[in-house]
């Protein structure tokens, strides 16, 4: 039977939920610049921009998942090298700083949540979100954002092990290599999540409005 993806995006029970798309991690003042570079050859931030805008028309609830770190380290992770590369970086994510804030398309808009974290790679690890969510009643998560190197896939477990669809947008989404990109897509990603395009989504919005 085919996918329904307008009735399982439905947004009665859908939030679209960004992951670390911030100033220092995609920006302009990103210390990762392989996956800067990621993020603009697949045009992620128009199309995360596009999504943000067609669900907010929709009635489908926007949550921005953000990481930051206090100036003396208090409770950040230092058990992995991304975690200790960040922390010496020219561009470190600190509370207040321009760093953490939204890449501009993105907002966030009145109508929109943001929750920062202290800690670990992914959204749910020890935040609100899952109660959040739940508290509105959502059943789907359209997951956008970085990276398909380690937090998005993180990000899909966590959510399919609380019982959430998972739903991704290829190119919502970005990491690097690109060769690597559709490797986990292929072989990680599709076995726990429904993979579709901006477009697609955007097309089940229009039908559910």
């Amino acid at each position: 039977m085919a996918l329904d993806l307008a009735a399982l995006c439905d947004p009665a029970h859908t939030a679209l939920v960004t992951q670390e798309c911030q100033e220092g991690v995609i920006g302009k003042s990103s210390s990762l610049p392989g996956l800067a570079e990621g993020v603009v050859r697949v045009g992620m931030v128009d199309n995360v921009a596009r999504l943000a805008r067609a669900a907010r028309a929709a009635g489908v609830r926007v949550v921005h998942c953000t990481a930051e770190r206090r100036a003396d380290g208090l409770g950040a992770n230092r058990n992995a090298r991304l975690f200790q590369y960040m922390a010496k970086a020219k561009t470190p994510l600190l509370v207040g700083s321009d760093a953490v804030r939204l890449v501009p398309e993105l907002g966030p808009e009145p109508g929109d949540l943001v929750l920062a974290r202290i800690h670990g790679v992914s959204p749910f690890q020890g935040t609100e979100l899952d109660f959040v969510l739940r508290n509105e009643g959502v059943t789907t998560i359209v997951g956008v954002g970085v990276s398909v190197n380690v937090a998005i896939p993180n990000f899909a477990f966590d959510a399919v092990n609380s019982s959430y669809q998972m739903v991704i947008p290829r190119d919502a989404v970005a990491g690097f290599p690109a060769e690597y990109v559709e490797m986990v897509f292929e072989h990680t990603l599709a076995a726990i999540a429904t993979l579709t395009t901006t477009d697609e989504l955007l097309a089940a919005w229009a039908r559910r409005r």
